[in-house]
């Protein structure tokens, strides 16, 4: 087994520099990614669109879909969604984003889990997504 905590160049450096983006477990046949919670900044890291749910979902499975392509890996790959809300009444907004990658035509979908907070680590941050994926080499997990 080998562990790499990585940060790819086609993402915005982490918050800070304080975490690695991807934490990649090479096994034998694949590799298992775990990805750092993911909030809606910019590339200078500041808050997209504070306090919208719909737009900072969109922005936060871009940055997912980067990272996860940076290690050879798509949203079928997913095992695992984790995600944080500062208010469950945005579920709806942010499970139509959800719905675009992990579409009803998936026989089953990642497992889930969803809490509300009461608040994130930037202020305009309404959503963060954590993510765990393996990656079977010569195929993805479906």
């Amino acid at each position: 087994m080998k562990l790499t905590l990585d940060n790819p160049p086609t993402v915005a450096a982490p918050f800070g520099d304080r975490f690695a983006h991807v934490a990649r477990l090479d096994v034998a046949g694949g590799a298992l990614l775990v990805l750092a919670g993911q909030v809606a900044v910019d590339d200078a890291g500041e808050v997209v669109a504070p306090g919208d749910a719909d737009a900072q979902a969109e922005r936060i499975f871009d940055i997912i879909r980067d990272v996860l392509a940076a290690h050879g890996a798509t949203f079928a790959d997913v095992l695992h969604i984790r995600t944080f809300m500062t208010d469950l009444d945005d579920l709806p907004a942010y499970g139509a984003v959800r719905r675009k990658h992990f579409p009803a035509s998936l026989a089953t979908p990642p497992a889930s889990t969803t809490v509300e907070v009461s608040r994130l680590f930037l202020p305009g941050a309404v959503l963060e997504v954590e993510i765990t994926a393996a990656v079977v080499a010569n195929q993805t997990l479906v």
